[in-house]
């Protein structure tokens, strides 16, 4: 997988700060999980966003957090080591999703803002490899662009704040690059007195899907929480 994140890893928290609805859907979904099942699985750890979600809602969850980006892996290793309960809970793997090396029983699954970075046969080798090892009811947990086939998005504002005396502010754009893709340019913004005005553009793409292609892929059942979030669930027996 390509690294699309480490250019624009300094912005990376303040989109969240702006969306926050995802975070209140993870945290709703983690309440009924059972740790002792397994440790949790968050691939694409990022910063450590969905890891503290994790260990605040799961006082007793192990958390394996798969995060290949330097930069963004830099981040997590520094909050997890700087806090003791993390240190105790968290490992951190630099492996991608496609190579990853999981744990015989999983008893959740976060792939927050990952998938569409994962094209169909490399997802399909993916769950070949999850699906089995999901513990009994156990949620996988998916953030997906609110964007189930190629389209071109307008300019939308991803996060608007104010550090210090500077101000930042992004934006993200797309339009179709072929297939089910979509190229992604992400302009952010920072501007003040302090400094002259820096702009960094970041290009990505993503392979465009919703939760019900997911569920059609995986078996499982699919329900949409948020524009952009969603769960999978593993049946009980």
């Amino acid at each position: 997988m390509d690294d699309f994140y480490s250019p624009v890893a300094e912005f990376y928290d303040l989109v969240p700060r702006a969306h926050a609805e995802g975070e209140a859907a993870l945290r709703k979904i983690l309440t009924d999980v059972d740790p002792s099942a397994g440790p949790v699985v968050d691939i694409g750890a990022g910063t450590g966003r969905t890891c503290r979600i994790v260990a605040e809602v799961l006082p007793t969850a192990k958390i394996l957090a798969c995060e290949p980006a330097p930069a963004m892996r830099a981040v997590l290793t520094h909050d997890v080591v700087a806090d003791e309960d993390l240190r105790r809970r968290v490992t951190i793997v630099a492996e991608p999703a496609e190579s990853v090396v999981l744990p015989d029983s999983i008893s959740a699954l976060i792939v927050f803002g990952v998938l569409g970075h994962i094209g169909a046969e490399e997802r399909r080798a993916l769950w070949d490899r999850v699906l089995p090892r999901l513990a009994p009811g156990a949620p996988v947990l998916v953030e997906l662009l609110p964007v189930t086939r190629p389209t071109t998005l307008p300019t939308m504002e991803l996060a608007r704040e104010q550090i210090g005396d500077l101000l930042y502010e992004g934006s993200l754009e797309a339009e179709p690059a072929g297939g089910d893709l979509i190229r992604m340019t992400s302009t952010w913004q920072i501007s003040g007195d302090a400094v002259p005005t820096r702009v960094v553009r970041n290009i990505s793409e993503w392979h465009t899907f919703g939760i019900e292609d997911l569920a059609d892929e995986t078996g499982l059942t699919g329900e949409q929480l948020t524009a952009q979030a969603g769960v999978l669930r593993a049946l009980r027996n």
